[in-house]
């Protein structure tokens, strides 16, 4: 097709449209865990001590590099940010070699999910007071990309319209997990392209196993952590919770001081000290169609190879081993 005079002007118009709104679009990339309770599998893969997220557990690259691989089309470079530990430099530091214009903030030590995600609230804020911010821990799979992407994309166009709000992505619960939060969607606030966008009736954070039940025959989500909002509908949640971590980190921040900020820290989890006690500020969008798995434990990791016929190296070698000794 030949374009003309006008038609030029036209497509560089939409294409400055779709830039400036891009551009107020921001991930954070949590991967300050220490990922402790699938230590031993991650040893006999990779030799060492390093948390999951630097590990390739479920193909020939690390989850934090699946990660990003993933988010990489939804995203501006300059608009990624990495929250890490200090204890795992020798393993991050060969992962984002590439990492381009993406910001890398070192904490001092892992005071849990609540204090990494002030941490990058903080700095989001500083360069853009007007980001749509998406959370996403570093050690999950998905079976289908393409899918997970459009509901991200949808979760954003959803918190846009629901300034307020933050967006939880949830998944339909298979089991009564203990280890996960649970989401019981509310009333239909409105539709989306993956579905309708649902009001949150409560929000539980590893129940217990009765109550997990109870909350599958309910027809309650799996909390996937996946979390979107306005930036200053983080930080109105995160001081009305916790304002004295807000306080301290912030101030920590100003002057240099982090160090010992986090010396005098608690540990603070998002889900149980945050979003638990705040179900009126909360939206779910449901993710059916991505495949999500959280690989947080040994049996999961087993479960999720096998249900989607994968094979890692490392999985092949120890058959390979149990076939020899038997």
């Amino acid at each position: 097709m030949i374009q003309t005079p006008r038609g030029d002007r036209l497509e560089a118009r939409r294409r400055r449209d779709v830039n400036s709104s891009v551009s107020h679009l921001w991930s954070v990339l949590l991967a300050g865990g220490d990922g402790v309770r699938l230590q031993e599998l991650t040893r006999r893969i990779s030799g060492d001590s390093r948390p999951k997220q630097f590990c390739r557990i479920i193909a020939e690259q690390s989850l934090i590099r699946q990660t990003r691989a993933r988010l990489d089309p939804l995203f501006l470079s300059d608009r990624q940010i990495f929250v890490l530990s200090r204890a795992h430099v020798r393993y991050y530091r060969e992962e984002l070699t590439d990492a381009g214009n993406a910001s890398a903030i070192e904490q001092p030590l892992n005071r849990g999910t609540g204090v990494a995600i002030i941490l990058a609230l903080i700095q989001v804020m500083q360069h853009d007071p007007d980001a749509l911010v998406a959370f996403f821990p570093c050690d999950h799979f998905y079976d289908d990309d393409d899918s997970f992407r459009i509901t991200i994309r949808s979760a954003f166009r959803c918190a846009g319209r629901n300034p307020e709000s933050i967006i939880l992505v949830g998944a339909d619960a298979a089991y009564p997990e203990v280890d996960y939060g649970w989401i019981e969607p509310g009333a239909v606030v409105s539709q989306s392209v993956v579905g309708p966008l649902s009001r949150v009736a409560r929000f539980w954070e590893k129940p217990p196993l009765d109550q997990a039940r109870a909350l599958l025959d309910r027809g309650c989500l799996w909390n996937t952590f996946v979390t979107v909002g306005r930036a200053t509908a983080f930080v109105e949640m995160l001081c009305s919770q916790i304002p004295e971590a807000v306080l301290a980190i912030s101030r920590a921040t100003a002057n240099d001081t982090l160090d010992l900020a986090y010396a005098a820290l608690d540990t603070v989890d998002f889900s149980r000290d945050v979003v638990a006690n705040l179900p009126h500020r909360l939206l779910v969008l449901r993710d059916r169609t991505s495949g999500w798995a959280d690989l947080g434990s040994p049996a999961r990791v087993l479960d999720t190879v096998r249900r989607y016929g994968i094979q890692p190296e490392w999985a092949i070698e120890e058959e390979r081993m149990a076939n020899a000794s038997t």
